[in-house]
């Protein structure tokens, strides 16, 4: 018993530890390509080397697992966003955090393609989850009566992923901005 309550608190700093090299892999896969050194990674998360290794043995087990976690976090922050705000700003507001998704995949695409072509799986169930996120705000959207309830959640999805396959660089994020605020102007609700 006294083993398990010593562990606890080095699981949770190992949990923390994972979650600092997967923003830092995100944010230098994204910056500076996927060649970055591992140890240029460890030192921007703040652990050795040997942490990082101990949890992403190679740099493909890395960029599934930074990809798997930036779905995960757009398709919580859903759920965050409509505790927070209204529910057409929650949409809104999701939507830019899925340009800052689009953003960190444009940086993996390489890499989440060549996996996917030696016939790995990084993509998983990440359509589903994201169109179950977009399913999520468009629900309170339309049970709070401001957007249109004539279009279903694949479109927005297409919608979305449309504008970043076209606008997802950093210095394309004005052109970004607009087209989705265009997009969502089309999804309200009118008198």
């Amino acid at each position: 018993m006294a083993d398990r309550e010593a562990a606890r608190p080095l699981r949770a700093d190992a949990r923390r530890n994972r979650e600092r090299i997967l923003a830092a892999a995100v944010r230098m896969f994204t910056e500076d390509g996927l060649d970055v050194p591992f140890e240029n990674i460890a030192r921007a998360a703040g652990v050795g080397s040997a942490t990082l290794y101990r949890n992403f043995p190679t740099r493909e087990a890395l960029i599934e697992a930074a990809y798997r976690n930036e779905v995960a976090r757009l398709c919580e922050a859903a759920t965050d966003l409509l505790a927070t705000h209204p529910p057409y700003e929650a949409l809104r507001a999701w939507t830019r955090r899925f340009m800052d998704y689009a953003s960190a995949k444009h940086g993996m695409a390489d890499a989440l393609r060549a996996m996917a072509a030696e016939g790995g799986d990084p993509y998983g169930h990440s359509r589903d989850m994201i169109e179950a996120s977009i399913a999520e705000l468009m629900g309170a959207c339309t049970k709070a009566g401001v957007i249109r309830t004539d279009i279903p959640t694949s479109d927005i999805f297409a919608a979305l992923a449309g504008i970043a396959l076209t606008s997802a660089r950093p210095e394309q994020r004005a052109q970004a901005e607009r087209l989705l605020d265009l997009t969502l102007d089309g999804l309200r609700r009118t008198a």
